[in-house]
């Protein structure tokens, strides 16, 4: 086993390896007087603190206090020893390296695995894409690739390739560069099975998958025969020594310099999702392979977004218009707090990937699909909204108070003002009523923000039902009433009883006993019968008690004539109906767009006076006009 490098070649690689260059393969990097200064790629952070001095060779992090010249960036970057930072670097820039006898610094691995792994995959790429192109087998791939609106100038610029249905090819031609069975299983391009190896991708497109130094470091495949062994749709390179998924972004290589000029990044769902935003001329698309959107890959594109306090980035995510794609931005949301920039997110209305969108209108329509972003918290309040009934008072209550939580993820604090304002306008209710929710509002534990990720494989939850609340409470205090006027002075209470319905009595006890009154029906005259009738029609004991407290307790009022009394009672349980349906319709009135819903808007309007004419007529016509 080799021992020690020679000093001379260490220092020749220290010579060659420009700091900023090496770093910048990494991290995007600003001229900030005599140094180069970015986002630390060791620690996390908002302000810039990490600096590189291409004059000195070296770099230095102030922030978390990292320091080192290339040979020690790559080692603590990558996770290697100095033996394999030094291979690494030394096969970058075409140095042949010479060891000496004796113990090498620090522990010790396979010291050629990782650029043995890397050129097998290398000669990988090369032996699928010759395949795509040349291989009468690979026809069904060569079509797929034009049925999605791409041509062999695009399948050429992605790599794309063709594994063989032989199931040896691969292993065949790496074999014959050297390659052992260990080397090639260990690098996730061979399978052993009992009946002995096999290439792991067998009859599928494939999509080379690189780090931003464009190094292959696995495959994305795509099914394309029926009795294809992988189940999966799409399957990718398993997790190797050279493959991390949770950190690698497919076409971050292409993409990284266009994202770093432009500040921003589009996150779509696939590769040919990727492809097609390429092609349609939004250069910064990138996508997760096989996995969620989650904090590794934050990372990647903070570093190159420059991502900091100065919020001058973009992250947008595309995501389907289905369920799954709602889903999906929820989980982007929770993960939101990871950057300063600005996120949002591009919905197709018709539910088209951008592939989809470029094959139905060109390349027009994609970039018009990322122009049309919107932020990822107004997206999410969308969402949130429809789990509540906003033509309720209750609903919208408890709406505005989920809705102003997402005014904490908001890094723009200018921007939330206008966000408590949409809140308002979305769910009807007055701004100041926003304005106290949201100054009472405290953020969930946090295991109870980690409930919804673990609950993210199903739909979005609808709202936890109500608590029962009792009869006996305050609010009910009139329809009480209504009932006692209703159980004592039926012939009185019924004139005005024509003008009631179930939806005066809000209390389900109190909506049975209504009920089962006007069954048995209300007596013109008194009748001493009437109550011992409706208590025997009723259900239930506990009803029965209630029907029993009603016919004997007095009524609040005794003052002025019975008759006019109980008309007050029944005519207030009316007026606050109407009063509930007033503030409904000032509501309704309030989140219809009087522009793109002139019919609707109008219907609301009509609605709305009548029932503020019936309100002030029955004010009047309550005991001193209240």
């Amino acid at each position: 086993m080799a021992g020690l490098i020679n000093d001379e070649d260490i220092q020749l690689v220290r010579e060659r390896a420009r700091i900023d260059e090496v770093v910048e393969q990494y991290v995007t990097l600003r001229r900030s007087g005599g140094t180069m200064k970015g986002l630390c790629p060791f620690h996390d952070e908002k302000t810039p603190s990490f600096h590189a001095n291409p004059a000195r060779g070296t770099f230095h992090c102030f922030g978390c206090g990292e320091g080192g010249d290339a040979i020690a960036f790559i080692q603590k970057i990558e996770g290697l020893s100095f033996v394999e930072a030094m291979e690494r670097l030394a096969a970058k820039y075409g140095i042949q390296l010479r060891y000496e006898e004796g113990e090498s610094r620090g522990p010790r691995r396979d010291p050629q695995q990782r650029q043995r792994l890397l050129e097998a995959h290398r000669l990988a790429g090369e032996f699928y894409a010759q395949t795509l192109a040349s291989s009468p087998e690979a026809s069904v791939g060569r079509q797929f690739v034009t049925d999605r609106g791409f041509d062999q100038r695009a399948a050429e610029t992605f790599a794309m390739g063709w594994a063989p249905r032989s199931g040896t090819a691969l292993l065949g031609h790496l074999k014959g560069k050297g390659f052992t069975d260990d080397e090639l299983v260990a690098g996730g391009l061979a399978r052993r099975s009992t009946r002995g190896l096999f290439d792991v991708f067998q009859g599928r497109l494939l999509w080379p998958i690189r780090e931003m130094t464009s190094e292959i470091i696995g495959f994305g495949a795509r099914r394309m025969f029926d009795d294809d062994f992988m189940q999966g749709k799409y399957v990718n390179t398993a997790e190797t020594p050279i493959y991390k998924k949770s950190q690698v972004l497919y076409g971050i290589d292409l993409a990284r310099r266009q994202i770093s000029s432009e500040s921003r990044a589009v996150v779509v769902e696939g590769y040919t999702d990727v492809m097609a935003c390429h092609e349609a001329g939004v250069r910064t698309a990138v996508a997760t392979c096989g996995t969620a959107f989650g904090e590794g890959h934050a990372k990647v594109l903070r570093r190159i977004l420059l991502d900091d306090g100065a919020m001058h980035g973009e992250v947008v995510f595309t995501f389907d218009g289905d369920e799954a794609g709602q889903r999906a931005a929820m989980k982007a949301f929770e993960g939101d707090q990871q950057f300063a920039a600005q996120t949002y997110v591009a919905v197709e209305p018709r539910g088209m990937d951008p592939c989809d969108l470029r094959i139905a209108d060109g390349d027009a329509g994609v970039r018009a699909l990322v122009d049309a972003r919107i932020p990822l918290y107004r997206f999410v309040l969308e969402n949130v909204l429809l789990r509540y009934d906003l033509d309720r008072a209750d609903q919208r209550v408890d709406a505005v108070r989920e809705a102003v939580g997402l005014a904490t993820s908001i890094r723009d604090k200018s921007k939330v003002e206008e966000f408590l304002r949409e809140i308002s306008t979305r769910v009807g209710v007055d701004v100041d009523q926003v304005r106290a929710e949201h100054r009472r509002y405290r953020p969930p534990t946090k295991p109870e923000r980690r409930a919804p990720a673990q609950q993210s494989a199903e739909p979005a939850p609808a709202p936890p039902p109500q608590p029962f609340v009792s009869f006996g409470a305050p609010q009910f205090a009139d329809e009480r009433e209504a009932l006692k006027a209703l159980a004592q002075h039926p012939h009185l209470a019924r004139p005005h009883a024509e003008e009631l319905d179930d939806g005066d009595f809000t209390h389900p006890v109190a909506q049975e006993l209504w009920r089962t009154m006007t069954t048995v029906g209300l007596p013109a005259q008194p009748d001493p019968t009437f109550v011992p009738r409706v208590s025997d029609a009723l259900v239930s004991d506990d009803l029965r008690r209630v029907l029993s407290v009603a016919a004997m307790e007095p009524l609040s009022s005794t003052e002025g004539a019975t008759a006019r009394v109980v008309a007050a009672i029944m005519t207030r349980l009316r007026l606050l109906t109407v009063g509930r349906q007033v503030n409904d319709l000032r509501s309704k009135l309030q989140r219809t767009d009087p522009a793109e819903q002139q019919e609707e808007y109008r219907a609301v309007f009509t609605d709305l006076l009548a029932r503020e004419a019936e309100f002030r007529q029955l004010r009047n016509r309550t005991l001193g006009g209240e």
